[in-house]
């Protein structure tokens, strides 16, 4: 007489004594039939000992035998209710690996213990310890590699697994044993572990049986939930759980000469609009075809989304949805070129217009900036230019040059007066020498006037 075990880890096929242990067998049967071990964990693996389970809390404390499982008006107090007398027989030992006993419960307050629903199974050779104490009443056949998966998981300090090892699912291969008075058996197995454990094994899917749409839904709910806690942790969200809106619309397929005046005068009729922006490139200041359109309450943008949806604008049938981005939480919506500034209440267009137009139209030093669109029957946009533009920069330009030139003439003349003598250079030299001359001259003339004079005076 056999019973399959599917495990988490494998299955396991387990030969029962039944000859040997009638009571033991009889209640181990009856309990997998009524699906009493699905979804059961191992709350208790010893490494090269054993690994016991049966009890659907999974604290060791908890499970009962068939027989108070099918008479629940049996008072709690009387201890046979919950428990039966173990069948342990000397012939019967842990000599091998794989040896399956159930647990024996101490008994309280002087009486003798007895089995319910726990049990075990040996992880190595001759464990003596345990003959005489517990009820062998099985051996393992098949799964030896289950167990030494088993054996070597890895648990905390209570010895239980930190993810579970469950057993998923129980089938008889043979039972001769006929079923007792008052036992039921359930339409389906248990969905869901007995105990509550979050300890989920590598390999168990949790919503493997569930529906497949509701499966599905909290798949993409919890790849949602994933995605926007990332965006949150790289700064493209303010917070996880953020929600776009409910009084913006999005509006797309616009014809790229909408301007926001006009989006606004459109929609204007459905209530009052706080902000009106056609999103434009950064660097061209082209309109993207899509706009933002806040409102001042949501009534009044469901209006406008349920009114405006396809309707014709500017030879271009718009698209109309409620905004899906939370960007302006972060940075707010903005044309990178110019900023419109806040408009007070009651005040008509964003009063930005022309600072716009006046960054177009000079952006191009002699040429004013035509845009045309054909798709919109021939009509274009096109910002004039003033006729002294172009003149006045090449006045400022050639004014520049002038400066340069001198600038740089300036600066060789500096160059060669450094590179030549200077012009004094040597002059206290020369200014010595004729000093010096001048004195020997008028020596020399101080000396003939005294020789004229001494002729002078013997002849």
């Amino acid at each position: 007489m056999s019973v399959l075990f599917e495990t988490s880890l494998g299955d396991i096929v387990i030969d029962l004594e039944v000859e040997s242990c009638p009571k033991t067998c009889e209640n181990f049967l009856k309990l997998c039939k009524v699906y009493y071990y699905n979804l059961n964990a191992f709350f208790n693996v010893s490494k090269d000992f054993l690994a016991q389970a049966g009890d659907p809390t999974a604290t060791g404390t908890g499970g009962e035998s068939i027989w108070s499982l099918i008479a629940p008006d049996t008072s709690p107090n009387a201890p046979s209710s919950r428990y039966f007398p173990p069948e342990i027989l000397p012939k019967l030992k842990h000599t091998h690996k794989g040896t399956v006993s159930m647990a024996v419960a101490p008994g309280l307050e002087g009486q003798k213990g007895g089995c319910g629903s726990q049990f075990f199974i040996t992880l190595g050779d001759n464990i003596d310890y345990l003959d005489g104490k517990h009820a062998v009443f099985g051996h393992v056949v098949e799964g030896f590699d289950t167990l030494d998966k088993l054996n070597e998981v890895f648990v905390d300090q209570d010895g239980r697994p930190f993810k579970d090892v469950r057993i998923r699912h129980v089938v008889i291969l043979d039972d001769p044993f006929p079923d007792p008075p008052g036992l039921i058996k359930p339409p389906s197995s248990p969905t869901r572990p007995p105990d509550n454990s979050t300890r989920i094994a590598e390999d168990e899917d949790p919503l493997a049986t569930l529906p497949e749409e509701e499966e599905e839904r909290l798949r993409r709910e919890k790849a949602a939930a994933a995605s926007a806690l990332t965006l949150e942790m790289v700064g493209d969200l303010p917070f996880a759980n953020v929600r776009p809106p409910e009084n913006v619309l999005f509006v797309c397929k616009l014809n790229p000469v909408t301007r926001d005046e006009d989006l606004e005068l459109i929609f204007s009729r459905f209530g009052t609009i706080m902000s009106c922006q056609v999103i434009r490139d950064k660097r061209t200041g082209d309109s993207l075809q899509y706009a933002f359109i806040e409102f001042d309450k949501r009534e009044e943008a469901e209006q406008g989304y349920l009114k405006m949806q396809n309707v014709l604008v500017d030879d271009r049938r718009i698209w109309v949805d409620f905004s899906q981005s939370v960007s302006r939480l972060n940075n707010g919506w903005s044309n990178d070129i110019v900023r419109a500034p806040k408009r007070s209440k009651g005040q008509s267009g964003f009063g930005g217009r022309e600072d716009l137009e006046r960054t177009r139209r000079y952006r191009d030093e002699d040429s004013h900036y035509a845009k045309h669109n054909t798709a919109a029957g021939g009509y274009g946009m096109v910002f004039d230019v003033p006729s002294d533009y172009g003149s006045d920069r090449r006045r400022k330009r050639s004014r520049s040059v002038d400066k340069e030139k001198d600038v740089d003439s300036s600066r060789d003349n500096r160059r060669k007066r450094s590179r030549s003598p200077p012009a004094h250079k040597d002059s206290g030299r020369d200014k010595d020498k004729d000093r010096d001359h001048g004195r020997d001259r008028r020596r020399t003339r101080s000396r003939s006037r005294e020789r004229r004079s001494g002729r002078d005076g013997r002849y």
